[in-house]
């Protein structure tokens, strides 16, 4: 179950990935290298979960995110099994977790510091995040990209897919998540399509890092999933990256 803490509702996606796996149900690939902000995080060779590149030398992703200390940051890639010569892969040199972030589903966010600042060009930029916090209204059209499962696949997708998604109100969400949803949460969105990725593009801009979805509601088109408001940690972001 999740609590409303630190999440955007959304029905579809984030998940930039459910439970601790990175995964996108449904959707379509992505025309390769169009989203050149999108990052794969890799552990062992593996990517476990996706994040966004917000500066030369931080990536935005979720707290659940973190594994070990030897983490990778993979830029400018399409398909995440090839070596493509395009592809920057820099290692982690610090990872600041949200400090109210206790191991739940509340203040999942993220900043990985990397270890040597990217290059930018075609396939690698940053992406802009919102100028300020503010009330995000019902049926707004954004986009959800990221690598892993589809559907009830077992297996990652090796190449970037993406969907659009329309946010939703206060009310359709309190109805279907009840308790676990409050009106007065300022650091969630909500969504409402039929898929899991990872971060939440909304007017070019990335409004909502994805979440944990209910388990087994992953593919649910009819169950919000939840994304962090990016909005809500702006201050934070700030004076973070200016470590």
């Amino acid at each position: 179950m999740i609590h409303p803490g630190s999440i955007v509702y959304a029905l579809v996606l984030v998940t930039v990935t459910g439970a601790t796996e990175s995964g996108i149900v449904g959707g379509r690939v992505a025309m390769p290298h169009s989203r050149p902000y999108m990052a794969s995080l890799h552990y062992q060779g593996q990517h476990p979960c996706g994040g966004i590149l917000i500066r030369k030398d931080f990536v935005l992703t979720a707290a659940h995110c973190k594994y070990q200390d030897n983490m990778v940051v993979v830029l400018g890639a399409h398909n995440i099994s090839d070596k493509e010569k395009m592809q920057q892969r820099i290692e982690v040199a610090k990872y600041y977790k949200y400090p109210d972030y206790t191991g739940g589903f509340d203040y999942d966010i993220m900043l990985l510091k990397l270890k040597t600042k990217a290059t930018l060009n075609k396939y690698v930029k940053t992406i802009d995040l919102p100028k300020k916090d503010r009330s995000f209204p019902a049926n707004v059209k954004c986009a959800v990209a990221g690598w892993g499962k589809t559907g009830s696949t077992v297996t990652n997708s090796k190449v970037l897919r993406e969907t659009t998604e329309k946010t939703q109100s206060s009310p359709e969400c309190k109805k279907v998540r009840g308790e676990y949803f409050s009106e007065d949460d300022l650091h969630q969105l909500q969504t409402n399509l039929p898929i899991a990725g990872g971060p939440l593009i909304c007017n070019s801009k990335v409004e909502g890092i994805t979440d944990f979805p209910a388990e087994d509601e992953c593919d649910n088109p009819d169950y919000p999933h939840g994304f962090v408001k990016v909005g809500f940690y702006l201050p934070w972001i700030k004076t973070t990256s200016e470590k």
